[in-house]
């Protein structure tokens, strides 16, 4: 079949979101080809690249989603009628506050202004400039001004709206593409967006317009992230934007054939905006274990009483209330050693690196065994990629027990890794950890230094335990967290969602009339009979519609490239 895989700053991109399990899961599903959607989020991911891409992608089409020139499309009368009445019924959608039933309204007017907004983008060329007009602005002010508007919305003032309007104005860039033709997404079988937000919008127009289904994968909830992100905001944009993409995700959760979210920690969240259970799949992450298979079934440990810490540098990670513990650890024994190992994320990650190394070069001074040795401090600061850590493997083998921190945690990637490596894992309760480690580690809550230090101990002196958990850990990860496991779920669930779906596409003879019975099922098996002079277009579609998919020009600077 032919997928359509849909992202929004992420594959093929070289510094891609999910690049990784995009990539494996594109490779690991050979028998099928890929139109790639991309939307990038910065120019530098532009002038990036791509990741090499193997021959079942046969095109990759690409619009900028950071920048969008003036479309240039002058509205008529009409025009502008339309753009004001749905405009303005989304903005009426985000501002009423309620509950139950009202809630459900909300959410129909919601959808219904969405996919206005999208025909008239499809009918007149574009929404670029109709949404940067004052009509817009005009717009979402009378909706935080009318009856029954949200009380935080109707504490909005000017640079408030403004500041909406140019949000939404990015978020709905994916209106004015022209994706969403015969020659698009309507050739695919199957939408497949790589997360929640925009990179599922459009999947929903592709529905919308052409009867395609589709299918959200989320590893980390696109509005989860929103809630953590904007937090500098006014009151008054932060609710505006939240009712945005809160909005978005309900709709897009109802309309997909099914939703895949990668732990329970993420399924709580799209049931609680709205997902049918009955749609929901859970699939983890796939991960490649090949990397770690020689410290993993290598019982031997190089330092037992070194603890490990694996990760992105950032304030979220809490490196403070570890250095705390570990204080509290060489109270009780001396011996032990702290070996924190990874590179910081920006400049917030950077100034947060030098704080915590300030914070462990004042609780422990360098200590040295007599009056003429160097001193050495028992915390050290390291990057992967060095003489004395050449891989992750061996970041994670150089000790005894992997240690995680974290206040906030999605799907913890460097712990599944610790378990692949066969390490016992002392971590907090946040996210999708108690899930991941299923009891073959120990758990702590966040922000409580003391009760990490005596889980951290507990390991520490007790290695025949140490062992016990670290041989269950990596059982559980090699049974539940491999590449292998993910592409034969996503495989079966293409699968389904294609049975379930009705025929959208007819075979044509060569005078354009439809064929019936002109595919059997042998026609799917390699062989001569395969080799038929018949066309297939959309269902309902004109002769001289039908044929090989051609590129299509959008009304903003998009791009479309094939792989080499």
């Amino acid at each position: 079949m032919r997928i359509g895989l849909l992202t929004e700053g992420g594959y093929p991109y070289v510094s891609g979101d999910a690049r990784l399990w995009c990539d494996r899961l594109v490779r690991g599903l050979e028998q099928h080809e890929f139109d790639i959607y991309a939307l990038s989020r910065s120019e530098q991911q532009d002038d990036e690249g791509w990741v090499p891409l193997p021959p079942q992608v046969d095109r990759v089409i690409t619009a900028p989603l950071w920048t969008a020139e003036d479309d240039g499309v002058v509205y008529g009368r009409r025009a502008r009628r339309r753009f004001a009445e749905s405009y303005g019924e989304l903005a009426a959608a985000l501002c009423e506050g309620g509950s139950g039933e009202a809630l459900g309204v909300e959410a129909d007017r919601f959808a219904s202004a969405l996919y206005g907004l999208a025909e008239l983008a499809r009918d007149e060329g574009g929404l670029v400039g109709a949404l940067r007009s004052e009509t817009a602005v005009r717009a979402l002010e009378r909706a935080c001004r009318a009856p029954g508007a949200r009380q935080t919305a109707r504490e909005a003032r000017v640079p408030d709206l403004l500041a909406v309007a140019a949000h939404l104005e990015r978020a709905l860039r994916p209106l004015s593409l022209d994706w969403y033709e015969d020659d698009g997404l309507g050739a695919v079988d199957l939408c497949h967006a790589a997360s929640g937000g925009p990179a599922a919008l459009p999947g929903l127009l592709a529905q919308h317009f052409c009867g395609v289904p589709l299918l959200v994968t989320e590893y980390g909830v696109r509005l989860r992230t929103h809630y953590l992100a904007d937090s500098d905001s006014p009151p008054a944009v932060r609710a505006l934007l939240a009712a945005f993409h809160g909005r978005l995700a309900t709709e897009t959760y109802r309309r997909a054939a099914v939703v895949t979210p990668g732990n329970t920690h993420a399924r709580r969240w799209q049931e609680r905006c709205g997902a049918d259970r009955e749609k929901i799949r859970t699939v983890y992450p796939g991960m490649d274990a090949g990397h770690f298979a020689e410290v993993g079934e290598s019982a031997q440990c190089v330092d037992p009483d070194t603890l490990v810490w694996v990760g992105r540098v950032e304030p979220a990670k809490d490196l403070i209330s570890l250095l705390h513990a570990f204080a509290e650890i060489r109270k009780e024994e001396p011996k032990t050693r702290l070996r924190i190992i990874g590179a910081p994320s920006g400049p917030e990650g950077a100034a947060y690196l030098g704080h915590c190394k300030a914070l462990a070069a004042q609780l422990f001074p360098d200590e040295a065994e007599g009056l003429h040795a160097v001193g050495d401090n028992p915390v050290s600061f390291e990057e992967i990629g060095g003489p004395e850590l050449p891989s992750a493997a061996d970041a994670y083998g150089s000790g005894a027990v992997t240690v995680l921190s974290s206040v906030v945690e999605g799907f913890p990637i460097s712990l599944v890794e610790a378990m692949f490596c066969a390490r016992a894992t002392v971590s907090t309760d946040v996210g999708a950890v108690v899930e991941v480690i299923g009891g073959t580690g120990l758990v702590v809550p966040p922000r409580n230094p003391k009760a990490l230090a005596e889980a951290c101990l507990t390991l520490l002196r007790d290695p025949e335990r140490r062992e016990r958990l670290g041989a269950a850990a990596r059982a559980r990860a090699l049974e539940l967290f491999t590449v292998e496991q993910n592409i034969a779920a996503f495989h079966g669930i293409y699968l389904e969602i294609v049975s379930r779906t009705p025929v959208r596409r007819v075979v044509l003879d060569g005078t354009g009339e439809p064929l019936p019975f002109a595919t059997p099922a042998e026609a799917h098996v390699p062989g001569r009979w395969t080799e038929r002079s018949t066309r297939v277009a959309a269902r309902g579609g004109p002769g001289w519609a039908a044929g090989l998919p051609v590129r299509a020009t959008p009304p903003f600077a998009a791009t479309e490239g094939a792989p080499g």
